[in-house]
């Protein structure tokens, strides 16, 4: 899971456990980083390798975001793969305008659980997660998707051409927007002072405490609100106005990320944006990206995940995953099926899934329409867009650049500027 999003993690905290030799550097508010520059505000999130803390920065005298790694020697090397990459995304961006999270500072800090390498990075908003949630899983009105998805675009057009990176692991967690959904919820916008001290007897854990009280109580209204439900029709949910929403985004957390022709793994990508090519084993490179992208803008403009599969009787969550894409996209082409080290657990000689025989066909237009209540035009257009993305064949699925020019996001559907030929 990302932890850069300006909302907390709404799963269980990361447990006292973790706070040991080898992990979690504990952090209460007020405690300064840096050798004092930084001065931690509250805690943003956690993943597995590293929490992350609003900090107010005393020398630029700006809200940033603070990320403090485990300790432990393998995280460590994690953390400066990560510095090298998001150094490189600064240094051919100076400007900090290709939609693309930037670094402002690295350093160690030394505490009772050893040495944590820390990254600062601008601080941004909530996560297209977030906004997803927001707006209680309706579907982003079209505008707004494509104004999301040329941001994203714009970010990948960098990465792949510029610099020669893959992300690896794009998902709606992982790009945020440049300000919170709620402006009295961001730091920058609300007013309120930073605090620079520790106050007296604040504990590390306290923000725990809270969130599992907060689970408690919303848990029980949601009872109350349950039994009135019985006696009470309660109206149809409406999707919520966006129109004061910054929708800028910037693509975050490279911890995954490598660069062309130099993978960290063969194993890459959050299970539902993973692409067919990395399940089977045939290799990857910068379009595995353009697959994400699509399953993303599909889940904004739908409020559901294209793809979310799981294991069955008889059947691995693998399997179920391509028996899903080619339900959707048609029969997957019999030399990209039987291209990989571990196509032949999936798939017979003739390219058709062993164990999952009877797959239900229908095209995208047809779910946009028939499920999601797309006008046809607005359906046919959008497919069109994706289609071009969910090429099973990597090396068919346009550039980002190329994206950027189709007729859907506003373009003459001409090559990018520098007279790419749409592939890379």
């Amino acid at each position: 899971m990302s932890c850069w999003s300006s909302s907390s993690s709404e799963s269980e905290d990361e447990g006292r456990d973790a706070y040991r030799k080898g992990g979690y550097h504990a952090v209460r508010p007020g405690d300064r980083f840096g050798a004092g520059r930084y001065v931690a505000q509250r805690k943003l999130g956690w993943g597995h390798f590293s929490t992350v803390w609003l900090a107010y920065d005393l020398r630029s005298n700006r809200y940033v975001a603070l990320k403090i790694q485990k300790s432990a020697a393998e995280f460590a090397e994690s953390a400066r793969h990560e510095i090298k990459i998001l150094s490189a995304i600064a240094e051919g961006d100076p400007s900090s305008s290709r939609s693309v999270v930037r670094l402002l500072d690295s350093f160690i800090h030394s505490g009772p659980n050893d040495r944590h390498i820390c990254l600062v990075v601008e601080h941004l908003g909530d996560s297209l997660l977030r906004l997803i949630k927001f707006n209680r899983y309706t579907g982003l009105r079209l505008p707004a998707v494509k104004h999301i998805c040329k941001s994203i675009l714009s970010g990948l057009d960098y990465l792949h051409r510029q610099i020669g990176i893959i992300h690896a692991d794009l998902k709606p967690e992982n790009v945020l927007l440049v300000a919170a959904i709620n402006p009295a919820k961001d730091p920058a916008r609300s007013g309120a002072p930073p605090l620079l001290e520790r106050p007296e007897g604040g504990a590390v854990f306290s923000t725990a405490v809270q969130r599992r009280l907060r689970r408690k109580a919303k848990r029980a209204v949601a009872k109350i609100a349950q039994r009135r439900a019985s006696f009470i029709a309660l109206p149809a949910e409406r999707e919520r106005s966006l129109d004061d929403v910054d929708l800028d985004c910037k693509i975050v957390d490279f911890g995954n990320a490598c660069w062309a022709g130099r993978p960290l793994s063969d194993h890459i990508q959050t299970r539902q944006y993973r692409a067919p090519e990395v399940i089977i084993g045939s290799g990857y490179s910068f379009s595995a990206d353009l697959w994400s992208f699509g399953c993303i803008a599909f889940e904004l403009a739908t409020g559901e995940m294209l793809f979310s599969p799981k294991d069955g009787q008889g059947f691995t969550e693998d399997e179920d995953h391509l028996a899903q894409m080619m339900e959707l996209l048609g029969k997957i082409p019999k030399k990209v099926a039987l291209g990989g080290a571990r196509s032949k657990d999936y798939f017979d000689r003739h390219g058709d899934l062993k164990r999952i025989r009877r797959l239900k066909q229908w095209s995208l237009e047809e779910l946009l329409v028939e499920k999601y209540s797309f006008e046809e035009q607005a359906a046919g257009e959008f497919s069109n867009f994706l289609r071009a993305v969910l090429e099973y064949e990597p090396e068919e699925r346009p550039s980002a650049g190329r994206c950027l020019q189709h007729a859907w996001l506003g373009g003459d559907g001409t090559a990018a500027d520098r007279g790419e030929d749409g592939q890379l």
